[in-house]
């Protein structure tokens, strides 16, 4: 992983007529604040990148499906600079990804069916505090291995 990022793993707990699947507690390490809570959907093979928060901490959960995320790092005084990480977010193992500001991030749909990102974010989203490129701008490797 990025420099200052962390993995939270998560718990689902099975009852009677479903799942209880934890998110995030304010209490939890990697919990900031909250501003908003949003969900993005993305069918398999699709890829949607590349996106960078220059202030929004994310809290990335995968409750459905199989979800490929892809990062690099361009903060100027990370020990990670110019450096890359993909990430498969699911069910199995089920955790919770924070990822600070200024990292670019895209996804892409790994599962059949529906693939649902959950993210908390600390601040309501504002369009001019997200950055984006097209996808040819970052050399990744989006294959599933």
């Amino acid at each position: 992983m990025l420099d200052g990022m962390l993995k939270t793993c998560l718990k689902i707990i099975s009852a009677e007529n479903g799942l209880v699947m934890h998110a995030i507690k304010k209490t939890d390490p990697g919990f900031q604040d909250f501003g908003e809570v949003y969900f993005s959907t993305v069918v398999k093979d699709a890829i949607k990148a590349w996106k960078l928060h220059q202030r929004m901490t994310l809290n990335l959960i995968v409750p459905v499906g199989s979800v490929l995320v892809c990062f690099m790092d361009v903060r100027e005084k990370s020990n990670t600079l110019n450096e890359t990480c993909r990430i498969i977010l699911s069910q199995e193992p089920y955790f919770r990804l924070m990822v600070p500001p200024g990292i670019w991030f895209g996804f892409k749909g790994v599962s059949d069916g529906l693939n649902l990102i959950c993210n908390v974010a600390d601040i309501p989203h504002k369009p001019n505090e997200v950055m984006r490129k097209d996808i040819d701008r970052i050399n990744m490797d989006w294959s599933i291995e």
